[in-house]
């Protein structure tokens, strides 16, 4: 049993280091394009929505793809961050936490989006006659009316990028104890035949992404709202 904790407990702190890094950057850039989408009247719009939605129905592999076309040793953004900033995103950490904040992206930011879009506008604009400026309107007004949207997708961005594989393989392999996350530790654990490590692995991942799952449905505003909370 301890050996079998010792093959866990890697993995898994590897998979909570991917799954925070790229959470942290999905909430940044989520949140703040959820706004602009929501107070913008630009006819551009719901393409960009469109687009940013997309790792959300693509394939995997397909992301992962695209990820390795753009980040690759001979990929634009690639050879810019390895020339300039001296940093390798193939077969590294740095792959596994763009994989993975690419493919929670959407669950941040749809939720944001529709958040923001929930607001009455009338609150907003009663700040504004009151003399109150932009910024004092979305940290006093939008964030702590739409908070819960952004909390609950937050939480749904870090049980998806915690439980990322493909994408994640593709771009950052399968190294262990360097870029081998919880989810491809099973994959590798079944083709070894090892079911003792996957039947452990498969119960952690699993009883993590429940418990987030439910606090994400008990925060959600619809769900407290018929309650009467």
């Amino acid at each position: 049993m301890q050996s079998i904790w010792a093959e866990v407990l890697v993995p898994l702190s590897l998979s909570l280091k991917v799954a925070f890094w790229a959470t942290l950057l999905s909430a940044l850039l989520g949140t703040a394009l959820g706004l602009y989408l929501a107070k913008s009247r630009l006819w551009l719009r719901n393409v960009l929505d469109t687009v940013c939605t997309l790792p959300m129905v693509l394939p995997p592999t397909v992301m992962g793809y695209y990820l390795l076309v753009l980040f690759g040793s001979h990929g634009p953004l690639g050879m810019w961050l390895k020339q300039t900033l001296g940093i390798n995103m193939i077969f590294s950490i740095n792959g596994a936490i763009i994989a993975a904040t690419v493919v929670s992206f959407p669950l941040v930011f749809k939720p944001a989006r529709a958040a923001f879009e929930s607001i009455d506008p009338q609150l907003e604009q009663a700040g504004r006659v009151l003399g109150v400026r932009e910024a004092g309107i979305l940290l006093r007004i939008s964030l702590p009316l739409a908070w819960r949207g952004i909390m609950a997708g937050v939480m749904l961005g870090f049980v998806r990028a915690l439980g990322e594989f493909g994408a994640t393989l593709m771009i950052a392999g399968s190294i262990p104890g360097k870029t081998q996350t919880l989810s491809i530790a099973i994959y590798e654990a079944v083709q070894a035949g090892n079911d003792g490590v996957a039947h452990v692995l498969a119960l952690v991942i699993s009883g993590v992404c429940i418990a987030l799952l439910l606090l994400a449905t008990w925060i959600t505003p619809g769900r407290r709202k018929a309650r009467g909370e």
